[in-house]
């Protein structure tokens, strides 16, 4: 295991780099002028002198790879540099909303985990049965269904219709304390959102995998001498079923990542989301390399956990990866 997570991360520094060195080069091909961005309604009204003092003062004049390596000498020593759209430094930036970002996919992601594999092992039970077809149904309409459409959606019925759940933000309204209590209020209606969005992989790979597990001699034979249906199923199927799941849960951290940013940005979540948005608008380039640094790391470290538990669950594959 440490020799795996040894390879991996040495390889994961070049992938690092080349991911900075790719976000300042798109963003030099961006349409979007960080200085208007940065100086707003008042660059509408400012002199071409003017602009280009501010690009002077903002860096963004000078060349596409000496920018890039000032960013990357400075961020080894721990200082990000400072965001011009968020006008504070890109660490505060980050540190104030990723722990939010946190809470809100780490709670989507369990619920899709455990809701996803129990419905699988209970569709699992009789394929073809009305169960499976209902579910394995509704996975089959919810894979096919944006998260931005489904958060929509979730607020137009429980917010609009029902008024039982909060449209978003974390206060009931502008000023207010977060309190435990506002906050869970809140999270309700996103973190369903964002788990329904991934249930759908984790509730057809499980029903697979312990389908065709319970379909197998071995566990035919341990009906056959008489072991409760309840054992079979949790022993042998869901055991067996689950292996493919932990490698799912490595690949779904992009997607997962990717519906965050949806889902926030619906719901307004005091996330990563909005940071993310406006400075790939604004081309900021020090929080949007910052940022796009933090989810390839999370990529990585989600990959490497799924492979690790893997080679946990079943000793034959090893950590040779």
């Amino acid at each position: 295991m440490a020799r795996m997570a040894g390879r991996r991360a040495l390889f994961a520094g070049p992938v690092l780099l080349a991911v900075t060195f790719g976000v300042f080069a798109l963003a030099a091909l961006s349409p979007f002028d960080p200085v208007k961005a940065y100086a707003g309604t008042a660059g509408l009204t400012a002199s071409g002198r003017d602009l280009d003092q501010l690009r002077a003062n903002l860096g963004v004049d000078r060349p596409l790879v000496e920018r890039w390596w000032d960013w990357l000498t400075s961020a080894l020593t721990g200082d990000l540099g400072t965001s011009a759209v968020m006008r504070q430094p890109v660490a505060d930036v980050i540190t104030e909303r990723l722990g939010w970002s946190v809470l809100l996919a780490a709670t989507a992601f369990a619920a899709a985990v455990l809701l996803g594999t129990a419905l699988g092992v209970l569709a699992a039970r009789r394929p073809g049965g009305g169960l499976d077809r209902a579910v394995s149904g509704l996975a089959y309409t919810l894979e096919a269904a944006p998260a931005f459409w489904l958060g929509l959606l979730a607020i137009w019925l429980f917010s609009v219709r029902l008024g039982v759940l909060p449209s978003g933000g974390l206060t009931d309204a502008a000023g207010d304390t977060v309190t435990a209590g506002q906050v869970l209020t809140h999270l309700v209606l996103p973190a369903a959102v964002l788990g329904l969005s991934q249930l759908p992989w984790f509730h057809l790979y499980v029903r697979q995998g312990v389908a065709d597990a319970l379909a197998e001699d071995p566990v035919r034979g341990a009906r056959a001498r008489g072991l409760a249906e309840r054992t079979v199923l949790l022993g042998h199927g869901l055991r067996a079923g689950m292996l493919p799941v932990l490698t799912l849960i490595g690949s779904r951290v992009p997607e997962l990542i990717t519906g965050a940013l949806l889902v926030e940005t619906v719901f307004s979540w005091p996330g990563i989301a909005a940071a993310t948005v406006q400075a790939a608008t604004a081309v900021d380039f020090p929080l949007l390399a910052a940022l796009t640094v933090l989810a390839t790391a999370a990529v990585r470290v989600g990959n490497l956990l799924s492979d690790l538990l893997y080679g946990l669950a079943d000793p034959r594959v090893g950590f040779d990866g």
